[in-house]
């Protein structure tokens, strides 16, 4: 009764979050596109902004009371074109702002020639920036450099990688002469000189900060990946996603060293000091302005005193461009930024994570496609692990095998269970069985099961990757077996239900028929129910992963195919008739009739 009732609720549980998945995750996604689609749209007024203010950083909340165009807003005031062969865009010379940068080597759909746009200005939709300012401590004058200030050009007309720009700025006795630089990938230096002209020492600190003017509109929204805020002071790693800023607020680290932004699945924006390791502070924190929430990254040295005629130089980054592995582990020993290539999601099993991440990387590279990397990778882990799986199956193969005097042993001692464990355990020591030696080799594969999984999430390569009739490697099969994969002439993807719950491709449909074969393969539960339950799962399965990206769903059928065969081959080896084995001879007797059979 008690596994009929387990049995039961697992049924429930599995409708539920099937069902489920598509009302409290996927609905709102679309809900909340549309809203900050008409957002965009409609004027609003500016909301009174009383947000803390730490150490001196000031809020410097946008003035303008309605979002507009972005055209319309780069159209305004004066920008230096940022020009490099990966990005486009343009420095905003108020605040010296990096707030339009477009990423040249990746575009926003498949056939589509429009790069994707990473930052974006204030007043315009979806606003991402980032900047550096300074804020006085003693002795400073007001109008300190902040997001606002108006930097007047002095040198240079376009910022490559060959051509940096010179801005200046004066308040009070202080001048700030600040130099812009771009290398050749997505790294911005901020080369600052301040000079105090007046006759009493100056104290200042300088400070960094990103922000993103509400949530992204793309957001993957996984709970295996980390999108919103994150940074490294000293050697804390912290991180917050969004729905949990919303609720428990931001947080404040500490130490020497470090960088802070915010991140994407595959883009981010963060800025940090360059040149020495001073003590920071860093804080995630949210601003209300225009009835939107702004997601502030920010981060401020102490402060460093400036004597009467003296220069004080001091310099930062802004890193604006993809999560590349080797591009980050780069830049951290070139430019001695701590612990840089963790803004790229590893997870937990991060010492798997890593070194699958660089072997995908590596065997896209001569294989020249990304699946093909998968199907190579996953075939090396399981050689590796052939030992392993070759002692579980073999136990299982023998676990099978005694079956049938298992059930014989619980029917003749079904209200005796001291004496039935006993008898179980007589037949076991007999036929040399270990129960669980089937399960042990196993565990120590989950942690690469799951480490495999995320490296194929995360992956950048994955992107607007094509294998068979798959266009987008991380996106959803696009085919339907609603319309038998395209053959029939509508398209069930707008309808409510067949196009959102109960979608299903072609390749998700592959892995749940390869989740059946490798369960056909395992000894059976003894109770009928749990048997019809079992039967059921790869039905579950097959439609709660087709809304995976298709890297995944390939991986999991290569994984599960491989695993079938192996545990086939050493279940034939062991004398054993399969599932499988008899599906196929039912279908050789209905289709294949032997000699005589049908004849009158």
């Amino acid at each position: 009764m008690g596994d009929n009732k387990n049995t039961i609720i697992a049924v429930v549980l599995a409708v539920i979050i099937l069902f489920g998945y598509d009302f409290f995750v996927l609905k709102p996604m679309r809900d909340r596109a549309a809203a900050e689609a008409e957002a965009t749209q409609a004027a609003q007024e500016l909301a009174q902004a009383d947000a803390p203010t730490p150490d001196g950083i000031t809020p410097d909340m946008p003035a303008a009371p309605v979002l507009r165009a972005v055209e319309e807003v780069l159209s305004e005031g004066q920008r230096i074109p940022v020009r490099t062969a990966t990005i486009e865009g343009s420095l905003n010379l108020t605040g010296a702002r990096l707030d339009d940068i477009r990423l040249l080597e990746y575009t926003t759909a498949v056939d589509s020639t429009t790069p994707v746009t990473l930052l974006s200005p204030q007043d315009a939709p979806f606003a991402y920036y980032a900047a550096n300012g300074w804020t006085g401590i003693e002795n400073a004058p007001s109008n300190m450099p902040g997001l606002n200030t108006s930097w007047t050009l002095v040198e240079g007309d376009v910022l490559t990688p060959t051509t940096p720009v010179v801005l200046e700025y004066t308040t009070g006795d202080l001048t700030f002469r600040r130099t812009v630089r771009v290398d050749e990938h997505y790294m911005f230096t901020y080369d600052d000189s301040v000079t105090n002209a007046s006759a009493q020492p100056v104290t200042l600190a300088r400070y960094g900060l990103v922000r993103r003017h509400g949530q992204p509109a793309d957001l993957a929204n996984f709970y295996v990946l980390h999108e919103g805020p994150l940074g490294v002071m000293g050697n804390t790693f912290f991180d917050r996603k969004y729905k949990k800023i919303d609720k428990d607020g931001g947080l404040q680290e500490t130490g020497q060293g470090g960088w802070i932004g915010n991140t994407d699945k595959y883009w981010m924006a963060v800025t940090g000091p360059l040149g020495e390791n001073p003590n920071l502070r860093g804080e995630i924190r949210t601003l209300e302005a225009r009835g939107e929430t702004i997601y502030e990254s920010n981060y401020i040295r102490d402060g460093q005193i400036i004597a009467p005629g003296e220069t004080l130089t001091s310099q930062a980054f802004i890193y604006a461009g993809v999560k590349s592995s080797g591009l980050l582990h780069d830049y951290e020993e070139e430019l001695g930024i701590p612990r840089f290539d963790m803004a790229i999601d590893w997870g937990m099993f991060w010492f798997l994570t890593r070194p699958f991440f660089y072997l995908l990387h590596l065997f896209n590279g001569f294989l020249g496609n990304f699946a093909l990397a998968i199907l190579l990778l996953t075939v090396l882990i399981k050689l590796v692990l052939y030992p392993l799986n070759n002692r579980a199956f073999s136990s299982m193969a023998k676990m099978r095998a005694v079956q049938p005097k298992v059930q014989e042993l619980r029917e003749r001692f079904e209200n005796d269970k001291e004496r039935q464990s006993k008898e179980m355990m007589e037949l076991y020591k007999r036929e040399k069985i270990n129960p669980v030696a089937g399960c042990l080799p196993i565990l120590p594969q989950i942690p690469i099961f799951f480490a495999l999984y995320k490296t194929v999430f995360i992956s950048l390569d994955a992107r607007h990757e094509s294998f068979t009739w798959i266009q987008d490697l991380s996106a959803v099969d696009p085919t339907t077996i609603w319309n038998l994969f395209g053959l029939l002439p509508f398209d069930p993807s707008g309808l409510p239900i067949l196009g959102t719950s109960l979608h299903i491709g072609a390749w998700p449909l592959i892995m749940g028929i390869t989740m059946w074969a490798q369960q056909a393969l395992n000894p059976p539960p003894p109770d009928p129910m749990q048997r019809r339950i079992f039967a059921f799962m790869p039905i579950i399965f097959t439609f709660v992963m087709a809304k995976f990206p298709a890297a995944l769903i390939i991986y999991w059928a290569w994984n599960n195919t491989l695993t079938v065969l192996q545990q086939y081959i050493i279940m034939r080896t062991q004398g054993q008739t399969t599932e499988v084995d008899r599906q196929i001879a039912k279908l050789r007797d209905r289709f294949l009739p032997r000699k005589g059979e049908g004849e009158n």
